[in-house]
């Protein structure tokens, strides 16, 4: 079982980077080991979603429905079918005097011990990693915001 759970502050609105999470279909143009992402249905408060993940030799795909709830800017996202035997993550976007404090939760355990034991030992860094991308993919859309406030 592999968790993390952060609070992070970013310079961004909530309702900027709820947008951005809830773009699931753009997250291979920024986010890194996921190489494809299709929207299987969606609609104003939920979507399902097929990702392939990549990492060195391994490419998965696994599909989840994401429950996304603008109103009180938050976001839900339950394991469908795949490679793992659960996923949960969580995000909720709340408002703070710097822009915006992120609520991240992400719990999960694939069915193969081998991709378990390559993903522990290298989940801080990906975390890390893929944070990272989050505020990038921020700045690089909302930026122009940041300067005319």
């Amino acid at each position: 079982m592999t968790v993390h759970a952060e609070r992070r502050v970013v310079r961004h609105s909530p309702e900027h980077l709820y947008a951005l999470v809830a773009d699931v279909q753009s997250y291979p143009q920024f986010l890194p080991w996921c190489l494809a992402a299709r929207i299987r249905q969606q609609d104003d408060v939920s979507l399902a979603a097929d990702l392939i993940i990549g990492f060195r030799m391994f490419r998965e795909k696994f599909t989840s429905y994401v429950d996304l709830d603008a109103k009180a800017l938050e976001i839900n996202v339950r394991y469908a079918e795949g490679p793992f035997k659960f996923l949960t993550n969580k995000w909720r976007f709340l408002p703070h005097e710097k822009g915006c404090e992120i609520d991240f939760y992400v719990d999960f355990e694939f069915n193969s011990r081998l991709l378990q034991s390559v993903i522990e030992t290298l989940f801080t860094e990906a975390v890390r990693r893929m944070v990272q991308a989050f505020e990038t993919r921020a700045d690089t859309l909302y930026e122009k915001q940041l300067t005319e406030q």
